[in-house]
């Protein structure tokens, strides 16, 4: 069945009806459903199962902090619709999307807890990381958590961190990490490549007539790789084309805004717009001015076969893999 989503606990009740199961949930912004977050959503959903109830999650929009603290917000590394995706991917059954406003940021845990898990969401039990913070000022944490479990009939399972390479995963290291543009280590936090989506716009045509044709992106989200040119997939028209992608501000054109431009490999359509996706595999240099476009071309002709050769080796890693007998 497709995730049902619900934008307020009144329009939760009134889908789901008076006699509504009761739920297993967790609560959190779930920006880039990472590999931590991924685990705890398995979870409700294997205990969900257990339990016939329906498996949940709360999370929030806009980011509390665009309202609490604009100037602190972080770039996000999903769009609400990526989160939404994303959630459905690991089985849920439902979402409810809470408006953060400066009311919601109000409640204190207990009405947190009371108005919107008891009351509306019937929870039956919360899955949540060991670090988990809510409501009014962040008081409330995990032992006040159970302390509300016990009085409203919920259990409260708290989870530990995933780690990779010794450090947690967290939405926080992501952002650090696409920033750097140190892109492999971000799929080993995501469990997955990191992805821009948006649509194509029209460029200034420069760049097709001097050097390669490409394909512009305006992005959705906030958060963009550290300038340079990358191996990437690139989606458009439902079909995936290895390519390369400069992020930058094209130093050997006299410069300009940021711009995200992909040269999709055995690629020739002319294509006007529509939606894109472009997937960031490895970085493969620093974008720099050359003296010229012959210059440039020359380079970037170096950069597609870079990620042809890495795209190849990628191929016959997961080649090898599949071949692997599974116990």
């Amino acid at each position: 069945m497709p995730l049902a989503v619900a934008h307020s606990p009144a329009e939760w009740v009134a889908r789901f009806g008076e006699r509504r199961p009761r739920t297993v949930v967790t609560v959190g912004n779930f920006d880039g459903v990472h590999r931590g977050h991924r685990e705890i959503l398995r979870s409700v959903t294997k205990r969900a199962r257990a339990m016939n109830a329906m498996a949940a999650a709360v999370t929030f929009d806009p980011h509390p902090l665009k309202i609490l603290r604009p100037a602190e917000a972080p770039p996000l590394i999903f769009t609400l619709a990526q989160r939404l995706a994303g959630l459905a991917e690991l089985g849920l059954d439902a979402v409810l999307v809470l408006k953060f406003d400066v009311a919601l940021s109000r409640l204190s845990p207990e009405e947190f807890v009371r108005r919107i898990l008891v009351k509306r969401l019937r929870v039956a039990a919360i899955l949540v990381g060991e670090n988990f913070r809510f409501g009014y000022k962040h008081a409330g944490d995990v032992k006040l958590l159970a302390e509300l479990g016990r009085q409203h009939d919920f259990t409260v399972v708290t989870l530990p961190p995933v780690v990779v390479r010794g450090k947690v995963v967290s939405s926080t290291a992501i952002r650090s990490a696409v920033g750097e543009g140190r892109v492999e280590h971000t799929a080993r936090l995501l469990g997955r490549p990191f992805e821009l989506t948006g649509e194509i716009r029209r460029g200034t045509g420069q760049g097709s007539r001097l050097v390669f044709p490409t394909l512009n992106l305006t992005v959705e989200q906030g958060l963009l790789p550290g300038k340079g040119v990358y191996a990437t997939e690139t989606e458009v028209r439902g079909r995936s084309y290895r390519s390369a992608t400069n992020v930058g501000v094209r130093p050997t054109f006299a410069g300009g805004p940021l711009s995200v431009e992909s040269h999709l490999l055995n690629f020739s359509k002319k294509i006007r717009g529509g939606v894109m996706k472009v997937r960031f595999w490895k970085r493969l240099r620093d974008e720099r001015k050359f003296s010229g476009p012959e210059a440039l071309r020359a380079q970037i002709a170096k950069d597609l076969a870079r990620a042809q050769r890495f795209f190849r080796r990628l191929d016959r890693s997961q080649a090898r893999r599949e071949q692997i007998p599974r116990a």
